[in-house]
């Protein structure tokens, strides 16, 4: 099952105060990317983000994008944006640390 459209419309709605965040479709999917840098992205109507040290705190479940691929923290409660915005940022900031 491929992402919907209305999941990722609802997802950069939600991020509307992170600037810039993109998303770039890939095989039926997106990837989500915040001041350039892909920190997760839309699977099968699920947010993931790439793991680190940085958001560690959030207690996130792991779990697989697709087939083969690394296991990412799914971001379970979409509704809440301040949270969502958060958890994109630290993300981030921990990604660009390395």
């Amino acid at each position: 099952m491929a992402t919907s459209k209305e999941f990722k419309d609802f997802i950069l709605e939600q991020l509307a105060d992170l600037s810039p965040i993109t998303c770039k479709p890939m095989m039926g999917e997106y990837l989500l990317y915040y001041k350039g840098t892909l920190v997760g992205g839309l699977y099968d109507d699920r947010l993931l983000v790439k793991p680190n040290a940085n958001n560690i705190d959030f207690d996130m479940p792991l779990e697989i994008p697709y087939n083969g691929a690394k296991q990412m923290y799914m971001v379970e409660d979409v509704d809440d944006s301040e949270k969502l915005c958060n958890i994109i940022k630290s993300t981030y900031e921990g990604l660009i640390k390395k």
